[in-house]
């Protein structure tokens, strides 16, 4: 089995987990890790007997990389990408793809020019709750999607990147993208959005800490979400999909999908493959096809999401046609 030799360009949390995940893909071996944290990095690369960096220019200069890593706050992305474009090497980079629209776009023509595989971190579309949901949509008319995304993210520290507008696009750029993108893969290409945001709690942060979003998608059916890192409960109302199509009712979420059977709920799960292993084994063969999520249909995802604050900005639907 050829080796596949990967360098990370961060190594924060999201980049540790898919570290985990690499190490147990035979095949797969982390050669070099960088981090603007020298310690964050050393303590990486300690972990998978690899090389730390604190530039990545430095890391590019390896001449055994097959492939990248890139973990990075939302504001960070473009240079790092259009310097992994530049030495022609696949990549995985973390959701969302950028801060705004422009440097997506930059960077999606690079990637289309270069003709280089890609993967952006939309697992959930790779679970078997997914696929499930998919084969019982299938050639079914689907009415209205509701999706929701409720969590206590924003209790954090309201000095961090990720509470600050400008450097993360508050929750619906950087987090509830990940239900933004599930309605899009279950329902289709969405043509105008319309939404309203508050900021009702916490108002230490400049990010509206309330998100509701209406949806017209190009088939014909709408859509819903609602979105606030201001609740104090659990997590089981992050990412929940209810799916309304031909009368029926289908509640999805990552671990399950619940749907009628005989006029009884029936819960549905099945095993699927780790991005990981799909995003290494697509560049080990130089196939694609298996890559569900690549850098030109994440832009369409990132569209929705700037769309979405554009429109509560305004207040008016915004045609993503228009961006």
């Amino acid at each position: 089995m050829k080796e596949v030799k990967i360098g990370f360009i961060g190594a924060g949390g999201n980049a540790s987990g898919h570290m985990n995940q690499l190490a147990g893909i035979e095949g797969a071996r982390i050669v070099g890790i960088c981090d603007i944290d020298s310690g964050r990095a050393q303590s990486a690369a300690e972990r998978h007997n690899a090389y730390p960096y604190t530039a990545h220019q430095d890391l590019l200069e390896r001449d055994d990389l097959d492939a990248v890593y890139l973990s990075l706050p939302v504001f960070v992305h473009g240079q790092p990408e259009l310097d992994v474009i530049a030495r022609g090497l696949p990549f995985l980079v973390e959701k969302p793809v950028a801060i705004n629209i422009d440097i997506a776009r930059e960077i999606e023509a690079a990637v289309t020019k270069a003709g280089l595989i890609t993967c952006v971190g939309y697992q959930l579309r790779y679970l078997g709750s997914t696929r499930i949901t998919q084969q019982i949509l299938q050639e079914r008319t689907i009415n209205m999607i509701v999706g929701k995304y409720w969590c206590s993210t924003g209790h954090g520290d309201p000095n961090a990147w990720l509470r600050q507008m400008n450097k993360s696009g508050g929750q619906l750029v950087e987090q509830a993208t990940h239900t933004i993108d599930m309605m899009r893969y279950m329902g289709g290409e969405v043509e105008t959005v319309y939404a309203m945001q508050a900021n009702r709690f916490l108002k230490e942060t400049d990010c509206p800490d309330a998100n509701s979003v209406t949806l017209q998608f190009a088939s014909g059916a709408i859509g819903s979400l609602t979105a606030t890192w201001a609740y104090a409960g659990d997590w089981s109302n992050a990412n929940v999909l209810d799916l309304l199509y031909e009368g029926e009712l289908l509640n999805w979420n990552p671990s399950r999908v619940s749907v009628r059977e005989d006029g009884e709920w029936v819960d549905k799960t099945e095993p699927g493959p780790t991005i990981d292993e799909v995003f290494v084994n697509a560049v080990r063969s130089g196939d694609a096809s298996p890559i569900l999520s690549p850098y030109s249909d994440a832009v369409k995802t990132l569209e929705i999401s700037i769309a979405a604050n554009l429109s509560a900005q305004e207040n008016r639907p915004v045609e993503i046609a228009s961006l």
